[in-house]
């Protein structure tokens, strides 16, 4: 785990370089494959720390065909990525961006283990977020990083973005991990010998030294550790104030660092590749929603727009402003304090969500952007979902973690009752006086759920049919891994919140990630990726690790636009 000390900032010391990366999370990979195309390039970081939301983030890529894919046995293709991408996006956004993706997809994945030393794995059954839809695949194309040894980062490590929640132990938990390690206690063959797998890596390399870590703080650390090998300079607490032009070109940038301003030329380009709009709330309102009044995200606390605000006075063209990566939470104890991380919860059997009028609203084992997405849709049309719950059983607490720190049989802490985020009751008509929705409504709810669990059919919203929502479910629950009755014991309600991994929306580019103007023109010189730019896949999220897998492919796209305009100018000179 990085330390939360920083370092004192590296300083901006060149004052004209090739490319010039804005945010050192994506574009990272940016960075890394300008520099093995032969360009001088640089990344300018606002914060103290490197690696923006992907260290925060769970850390997989979903990139169709990729070569990780065919080494490990996958069933996948270019032809079939294509038509499940072209079924999902359903021309909400434009074909020519998410086409290049698919064509830069594998050449990014091998740039990064050339680049770096990194070794990748695939996540394998971690279904597509809609995996009926034609072209998609139960099996999954979601990738992930092994644990990396954090320690390669030598002193630069207390530069290095903390995580967003840390392991009790050391042990480095991969996203494919946790889905056993979270069944300990109903399916303790599989998930002890990962844990003791996992202890053993994590406390036996710190015993030699070595600092194993998973997710996002392994593929970012990865990307900076290569970053620092291939001398790419990284500074940090160097902010964007705005663009410098030359015949209406962009060729250069402002920073500010250290309270000075500083003007660094470039020859080939500028990146936005500074995240999205996340905890800019005035922003959140005009562009999503008015009720957006708490600062929910989880995205990297630098995330405020700048980049965005800085491309759109000088005319960007904004798309998808309205979406983000929802992502619902547990409510924080009190304002201002971090929402915590659900991420198999909802899925699992011995549950069900609850709205404002105590009836189910939703297919609860949905992929969290098609949640948020719903709750936003309600709102627009006038019936707010208001405060939403989880309800579960005592079997359901006595059978899986929650929340990433409450374990099978604990209670829940005492300081969530006192702030009124969980409640528990012997009855579901107390509980429901508790939440405080309409009793009848709840009483109806559970004996409906009840019902159609017991059959394993979930004939309101279809839990439980999608391979996705299975995915998280517990496979020693039949018929349905995601249905089971509540017991009729103890029941527990604990609030939730919609919470994101980030905004998606942003500047609109081109098929090689160049900015376009309110006119569709290209702004010459700039370009933009990641969080900062509007999503490729249009409205959707089409599987684990999207977010992620177009940020790293557009910054091979990217960098590649870059070289060759570097070749044809030597070219024509």
């Amino acid at each position: 785990m990085a330390s939360k000390t920083a370092l004192a900032p590296v300083k901006i010391d060149q004052l004209e370089v090739d490319l010039l990366v804005i945010g050192s999370g994506t574009g990272l990979a940016t960075a890394l494959a300008a520099k093995e195309l032969g360009l001088n390039v640089a990344v300018a970081e606002k914060t103290k720390y490197v690696g923006g939301s992907t260290a925060r983030s769970g850390g997989a890529f979903w990139i169709p065909a990729n070569t990780v894919l065919k080494r490990d046995g996958a069933v996948d293709s270019l032809d079939r990525g294509e038509k499940y991408i072209e079924s999902v996006v359903d021309g909400s956004g434009p074909a020519e961006r998410w086409k290049a993706f698919l064509e830069y997809g594998d050449e990014t994945v091998k740039m990064l283990e050339r680049m770096t030393q990194l070794s990748f794995f695939w996540s394998k059954g971690y279904s597509d977020y809609h995996p009926e839809k034609p072209g998609g695949s139960a099996a999954g194309r979601s990738v992930e990083s092994r644990p990396f040894d954090l320690n390669k980062l030598g002193d630069q490590l207390r530069r290095f973005q903390p995580a967003t929640m840390a392991a009790p132990m050391p042990m480095p938990v991969t996203g494919a991990d946790y889905k056993w390690m979270n069944l300990i206690a109903k399916a303790p063959h599989k998930a002890f010998p990962l844990i003791v797998k996992r202890l053993i890596q994590g406390a036996g390399g710190l015993l030699i030294g070595r600092n194993y870590s998973a997710g996002g703080q392994a593929i970012a650390g990865g990307m900076y550790a290569g970053a620092l090998d291939a001398g790419i300079p990284v500074w940090t607490e160097a902010k964007l104030v705005d663009l410098e032009f030359t015949d209406g070109v962009v060729t250069g940038a402002l920073l500010e660092q250290a309270g000075e301003r500083v003007s660094v030329r470039t020859k080939y380009g500028v990146v936005l590749a500074a995240g999205g709009y996340d905890h800019n709330m005035k922003m959140r309102q005009e562009h999503q929603s008015p009720s957006l009044v708490e600062d929910l995200s989880l995205g990297a606390k630098g995330n405020h727009g700048d980049a965005i605000e800085v491309a759109q006075k000088h005319n960007a063209q904004l798309a998808s402003m309205q979406q983000s990566w929802w992502f619902p939470a547990v409510s924080p104890l009190k304002p201002g304090s971090s929402a915590k991380i659900l991420l198999a919860e909802r899925s699992l059997p011995g549950s069900f969500m609850v709205d404002q009028s105590g009836r189910r609203f939703i297919n609860e084992s949905t992929d969290y952007m098609s949640f948020g997405q719903e709750i936003l849709r309600r709102e627009a049309e006038g019936d707010p979902v208001g405060q939403m719950w989880l309800i579960f059983d005592q079997t359901y607490r006595d059978s899986y973690i929650f929340a990433g720190q409450c374990y099978p049989r604990m209670a829940l802490p005492e300081s969530w009752y006192k702030a009124g985020v969980a409640h528990k009751s012997s009855s579901i008509s107390k509980l429901a006086s508790k939440i405080e929705v309409p009793v009848q409504a709840l009483e109806k709810t559970l004996e409906a759920f009840n019902e159609g669990a017991g059959t394993g059919i979930d004939d309101q919203f279809g839990r439980g049919e999608s391979a996705y929502d299975r995915y998280y479910g517990d496979p020693t629950q039949h018929p349905n891994p995601n249905l089971r009755a509540l017991d009729g014991k103890t029941y527990y309600a604990v609030k939730i919140v919609l919470s994101d991994l980030g905004t998606c929306g942003g500047v609109m580019t081109d098929a090689h990630g160049r900015a376009l103007d309110t006119s569709g023109d290209v702004i010459e010189g700039l370009y933009a990726q990641g969080n900062t730019a509007a999503n490729i896949f249009g409205n959707v999220y089409p599987g684990a690790g999207a977010t992620i897998g177009q940020g790293l492919v557009f910054g091979t796209i990217i960098a590649t636009h870059a070289a060759q305009k570097a070749r044809d100018l030597v070219a024509s000179a």
